[in-house]
C-alpha cells in the first residue's frame, strides 16, 4: 500500500463520519418538527455516528504510530 492509498482511506473515513453526523443531525432536527420520530432511531443514528468517529480516530492514530 503506498501513501496515496492510505490518504484515500483517511478521506473515506472522514467522509463516512461526516455523513453519519449529517444523518444524526438531520434526524435530531426532524424530532423538533411535528413529524413523527423515534427515540430508538435517534439513538441508533447517534451510535452509528460515534462508531464512525471512533473508526476514523483509531485509523488516524494507527497511521501516526506507524509513521513514527
Amino acid at each position: 500500500m503506498d501513501a496515496s492509498d492510505e490518504h484515500d482511506r483517511t478521506d473515506e473515513l472522514r467522509e463516512l463520519a461526516r455523513y453519519a453526523r449529517s444523518r444524526r443531525d438531520l434526524y435530531r432536527a426532524r424530532s423538533y418538527s411535528p413529524r413523527a420520530t423515534s427515540e430508538s432511531r435517534l439513538r441508533e443514528l447517534e451510535r452509528l455516528c460515534d462508531q464512525a468517529q471512533e473508526r476514523l480516530a483509531a485509523y488516524v492514530a494507527g497511521r501516526s504510530r506507524a509513521g513514527s
